[in-house]
């Protein structure tokens, strides 16, 4: 299934000095210091409004945007990174933006979504989520939102697994044989089976 991103976001941030004190003084302004890097040339410090980056952050998505750097016109195409909260108020201390080359592939962690329901659930099975997300190789045009995975004619005993939805697009950098999701009998089904044998 082709589900693939196509970004409108757009986030305007502002360039910054560096320093402890200087990103110390950022924070106590309500704005958050970070990092814009990109292949082949030097980082960028900025700091960004945190409003602004609620959409990239608390989400299970990968998102592809635009970044439009304080003094240039030209928005860069670029992806979150890594950022940091604090473990107290949540709040958003650290962000670090990597510009994306589209015409070159890269490694992005990806959210696995299950859809539909299992026949093997309605049967009294119990439905086991082992992989909630993956890390693949792809062109950025190609970045999905998330990789849905169809268990509707999952059956008490099954399995499915990342070699059963491989796709032209991307490429998985863990085993095929990994599995995302199976049905397995309930404890209630197992221990009744146990007593009656």
């Amino acid at each position: 299934m082709r589900n693939f991103y196509m970004n409108q976001l757009q986030l305007n941030v502002k360039r910054r000095n560096t320093g402890k004190q200087i990103a110390k003084r950022i924070r106590k302004d309500g704005l958050v210091p970070g990092i814009f890097y990109t292949k082949g040339s030097e980082p960028i410090p900025v700091s960004a409004e945190p409003l602004a980056l609620r959409p990239l952050i608390y989400t299970k998505e990968t998102k592809i945007f635009d970044i439009i750097i304080e003094g240039e016109k030209t928005p860069k195409q670029c992806i979150v990174r890594d950022f940091t909260l604090d473990p107290v108020t949540d709040k958003i201390t650290h962000i670090d933006f990597m510009g994306i080359d589209t015409s070159h592939k890269m490694n992005f962690e990806v959210p696995i979504v299950l859809k539909g329901q299992s026949v093997g659930v309605k049967e009294g099975g119990l439905l086991q989520h082992l992989l909630h997300k993956v890390e693949i190789n792809c062109l950025p045009i190609h970045l999905p939102k998330s990789i849905e995975v169809d268990i509707t004619n999952l059956k008490i005993g099954q399995s499915i697994t990342l070699k059963n939805i491989i796709s032209e697009y991307y490429t998985f950098l863990i085993p095929l044989d990994t599995q995302i999701v199976s049905c397995t009998h309930s404890r209630l089904v197992a221990k009744g089976t146990t007593e009656n044998s």
